[in-house]
């Protein structure tokens, strides 16, 4: 009995200072957001012209991290809404919303009348009802200076069918928060989580809220058993028997005046709504087996076929008194919530490369190729890693893991493949965090993002594509926004792209650092940006493709 009610105790503390906390946010945030709502008004007020539908064929969207990525659950389209763009003076929100159609490799800008104000950060979700509908919950706005932030928590909902917007009111819901996660649940939405944040202060969510798609009402939770921590980012997703998953994310907390430490959560847990009992939901932690991703942030989450968790990218890092170091990834990982079980997501190469090996296979004596296999000369992944550190001392490396090059005199084949195909990295996806996924007939789709090199954040414009079913290889279906930059030639090897081009993107780079800049510090601005115009080429280009200097 006695530990128990310790238990209680600690457990009411723990809210008295949550509690505590929240209060002291929202004081000092409120006139940080009385500010910037001013300007979110004079936005709506240029969006309240519009008075009509209006679709405008167009080209693929502007570079842009943490908006929404949909799809039409009748339509071989995709949505995308919303988001954020950082040009390095200045934060860009958006509430465009533009739909690619996937058979036509086309994109849309529709303008509907009376939209969401602009913001990113948000959730959205899709359900069957009513022709389609895309619920959209919270998201943030913030000032042009980046400096400012307005957390929203209005819900919208997008009826797809006539093309209009709603926003639904109704009492009882969330706080205003960003980062937060929400999944479709039978006919509920469920949200977990977030953050609110203020110039000085700020505060993460393990809270749980239900909005019924019935009543449109809202109604908070209040699961037995231990749960999440606080944390905003994290992986929500819906198991075949129902159940909710909960893992990892990222929160931080103030360890002494103006000093804050991050954490990089790597737990799971199961939300569970018990049988038989309305509204009564339960945690437990689980531990699942396998090669588990390493722990990180900013990373994306779709669902893939037979229910499987897929988890794409995000950024590590360690964070020290005086530097923050992150790697930057582009790994694939995917979670079995029947097997309770992580897997490394690997890609089996092109077709033509298969052909090869078994053609190979036929002309080597029995066990050739399986001492081949086990010896120093087989192929493994070889790892680059790249270090960029800016004026102040902060270190970024951004880390790829490339194809190794083919091992001469392996293999020969009668294939049409030429043998400059022999060690040509694959397509791929470069290193990001925030990019936003989405699947539609087993297809995997890839939306832009961002990394860093030094203290420049450089935001991704590009569209992938990866066929679940096959995991063979990445296509590009939208190349890196390009202006003039020395093309990739087919087959060419970064190694001898860098040299060839090496005072071009020095000269982009000096724009992107600005004057007066450690040669130092352009010199290894210069490398991150070439490798990721390489990345996001991938020997594809024609003469004339490229991305906009400073990789915007």
């Amino acid at each position: 009995m006695g530990k128990k009610g310790k238990k209680e105790k600690k457990g009411r503390g723990a809210e008295k200072t949550a509690a505590k906390m929240e209060k002291k946010v929202s004081k000092r945030s409120r006139k940080e957001e009385e500010d910037l709502e001013a300007l979110i008004a004079h936005f709506q007020t240029l969006d309240a012209r519009k008075t009509q539908v209006v679709e405008t064929p167009c080209s693929p969207p502007s570079p842009r991290l943490n908006a929404s990525l949909s799809t039409h659950p009748e339509k071989d389209e995709l949505i995308l809404f919303g988001g954020e763009y950082f040009n390095g003076q200045k934060t860009f929100l958006y509430n465009e919303l533009y739909v690619y159609n996937i058979r036509k490799d086309s994109w849309t800008k529709v303008e509907i009348p009376n939209p969401p104000p602009r913001r990113c950060a948000h959730q959205a979700v899709v359900v069957p009802q009513g022709g389609g509908q895309l619920w959209i919950f919270g998201g943030e706005f913030a000032s042009p200076d980046g400096e400012q932030f307005y957390h929203y928590k209005d819900l919208w909902v997008l009826h797809l069918a006539t093309k209009t917007w709603e926003q639904v009111r109704s009492p009882g819901g969330p706080s205003g928060r960003s980062g937060h996660r929400m999944v479709a649940w039978k006919r509920q939405l469920i949200l977990f989580g977030g953050f609110h944040e203020s110039t000085r202060d700020y505060i993460y969510y393990n809270d749980v809220y239900a909005f019924n798609l019935d009543t449109f009402t809202w109604s908070k939770l209040s699961p037995s058993g231990t749960g999440p921590t606080p944390r905003s980012g994290c992986q929500m997703t819906i198991t075949p028997q129902g159940n909710i998953i909960i893992y990892g994310g990222y929160s931080k907390q103030r360890v002494r005046k103006d000093v804050d430490r991050g954490t990089q959560h790597s737990d799971m847990f199961l939300l569970k709504a018990e049988d038989g009992s309305k509204g009564k939901w339960s945690w437990t932690r689980i531990n699942p087996s396998g090669a588990k991703p390493t722990p990180r942030s900013g990373f994306s989450v779709a669902v893939a076929p037979n229910h499987q968790t897929l988890l794409f990218g995000g950024v590590c890092d360690e964070e020290e008194e005086e530097s923050l170091e992150g790697d930057f990834l582009n790994d694939l990982h995917f979670y079995d919530p029947i097997r309770n079980r992580w897997f490394a997501g690997q890609l089996k190469g092109p077709k033509a490369e298969k052909r090869r090996r078994r053609r190979g296979r036929k002309a080597e004596p029995g066990g050739a190729d399986k001492q081949a296999a086990k010896g120093p000369s087989a192929q493994e992944p070889l790892e680059v890693v790249r270090e960029v550190v800016s004026e102040d001392g902060t270190v970024v490396t951004i880390k790829q893991v490339l194809a190794a090059p083919g091992v001469a005199g392996q293999l020969e084949s009668d294939d049409d493949d030429g043998p400059e195909e022999a060690g040509v990295a694959p397509v791929e996806p470069s290193p990001r965090s925030n990019a936003m996924l989405a699947v539609k007939h087993g297809r995997l789709y890839l939306y832009g993002g961002m990394f860093e090199a030094g203290d420049r954040q450089v935001t991704l414009s590009d569209l992938y594509c990866l066929d679940l079913h096959k995991m063979e290889e990445w296509m590009v279906l939208v190349e890196t926004d390009p202006e003039e930059h020395p093309s990739v030639a087919p087959g060419e090897l970064f190694a001898d792209y860098l040299p060839r081009t090496e005072q071009h993107w020095l000269r982009c780079a000096r724009d992107s650092v600005g004057p007066g800049a450690p040669e130092r510090r352009v010199l290894r601005a210069a490398q991150a940006l070439a490798q990721a115009f390489y990345d996001g080429s991938a020997g594809r280009w024609t003469e004339g493709g490229a991305v906009p200097c400073g990789l915007k």
